[in-house]
């Protein structure tokens, strides 16, 4: 028998059974097994959209405060000239900005409140070539860090916790105290609250203070820039961009990709969309292997029409044939429309949420516990099409046994009962 007359058939079972309670019994069986098939795939493409949106969106927000690459003066000392080095840097095509900066971490106080942070000193015309934020607050708060003036720029987030507003005094207490006769004194230094910052990440705007490069340096007792932040044309290149970096520098520096700064925040959020992924495909699997009793039940129900086939010349191979299409064509439909599902609503998640918010009369993420308020979705092909590939796969592979077993069937013991 020839491949297309198999095609008809099993695409014929496939549509059969509407009639019939026995018949229309497995046909409803059917098409469970196609709907579970559906909701696992639109399942799975909606959560990982969901997870890419809010990687996405976190990762911008974390990028629009810090640089795609840092190249560090080894234990904190300073470069010996930031220039040669961002010109050096420079070379590699995918680095468009340069700016040097002094960071360390010290204690901000005001009264008998106290917080850590990062202090960062910073050139303010040279930032804005480096991170959004510089950029976005170049011509207004950041225009206000001159050196000598002693201004200090604070997180929101870190201005509240302290209390402070433009204008107010705190005070910085810097590592490393003073030896005096007395004994060891800590270096503290009033300084003037020129503005604040709101990044829309949590770590900072509770963390972070900025301050000019010029007074930095004087504070904290370097004779230069620590290190050089670069703006690549692509985030995404930033490891490679890195490695190569560092093999053109040579040793003598050390070059940090943001993917290693905030190692611990990438390599979560990769393992959470893993483990995810094994999940919810767990849940494609029953749905796929749901085919294995829909395709028992019909070999069962069509042994007459197996042994007919078989004493007209088809052989196992085409019986089998017959039942695997049958089981693909339910794994193809039900794939399909999962696929559909899922896209439409991953790409109407910002419509669909504050619709079931209003139904319900709840909020899903509010606005004073997470920083975002929205649930953002990004689907992507390298998710959507392995998804697709596995489900089509897992029905496959439920279709093997009916289907061997439907080629077992003997006409003589098939037709005894007839």
């Amino acid at each position: 028998m020839n491949w297309p007359y198999e095609l008809q058939i099993g695409w014929r079972y496939t549509r059969a059974g509407r009639t019939g309670r026995r018949n229309g019994f497995i046909s409803f069986i059917s098409a469970v097994s196609m709907l579970g098939i559906a909701l696992g795939v639109a399942a799975l493409i909606i959560v990982l959209s969901v997870m890419n949106g809010f990687q996405k969106e976190v990762r911008d927000r974390m990028l629009s405060v810090i640089a795609h690459v840092e190249v560090l003066e080894p234990g904190g000392a300073a470069l010996p000239d930031w220039g040669a080095t961002a010109a050096k840097a420079r070379q590699n095509p995918q680095v468009i900005g340069a700016a040097p900066f002094i960071a360390t971490q010290a204690l901000i106080a005001r009264g008998e409140d106290m917080r850590g942070a990062v202090v960062r000193g910073i050139s303010p015309v040279d930032e804005a070539t480096v991170t959004d934020l510089a950029a976005k607050l170049r011509g207004t708060v950041l225009a206000q860090l001159l050196p000598g003036r002693w201004g200090i720029v604070l997180g929101g987030e870190l201005a509240r916790q302290l209390g402070v507003r433009e204008g107010d005094k705190v005070t910085l207490i810097a590592p490393g105290g003073q030896v005096t006769p007395a004994g060891v004194l800590p270096r503290l230094k009033q300084l003037t609250v020129v503005g604040t910052f709101e990044a829309g990440h949590y770590e900072y705007d509770s963390g972070l203070a900025l301050m000019h490069l010029d007074d930095a340096a004087k504070l904290f007792r370097v004779a230069g820039p620590t290190g050089v932040q670069l703006r690549l044309k692509d985030v995404q290149a930033a490891r490679e961009v890195g490695a190569e970096l560092a093999q053109n520098m040579g040793p003598s520096v050390l070059v940090r990709d943001w993917t290693r700064t905030n190692r611990n925040w990438f390599d979560a959020v990769q393992i959470e969309k893993r483990l995810m992924f094994i999940i919810l495909t767990l849940i494609v699997a029953v749905a796929a292997f749901n085919l294995v009793s829909t395709l028992v039940m019909t070999v069962t129900d069509k042994q007459a029409d197996i042994a007919i086939l078989r004493t007209l010349g088809a052989s196992p191979r085409s019986v089998m044939g017959i039942f695997m299409v049958q089981g693909a064509a339910s794994g193809v439909i039900g794939t399909l429309a999962g696929v559909l599902l899922g896209l439409v609503i991953a790409f109407n998640v910002d419509v669909i949420v504050p619709v079931i918010e209003r139904a319900l009369n709840v909020s899903f993420l509010p606005g004073s516990i997470y920083v975002i308020s929205r649930m953002p979705s990004d689907p992507r092909s390298g998710d959507i099409v392995p998804i697709a590939l596995i489900s089509l796969l897992l029905a496959f592979v439920a279709t093997l046994y009916p289907s061997w077993r439907a080629s077992r069937v003997q006409p003589a013991q098939a037709l005894r009962y007839e």
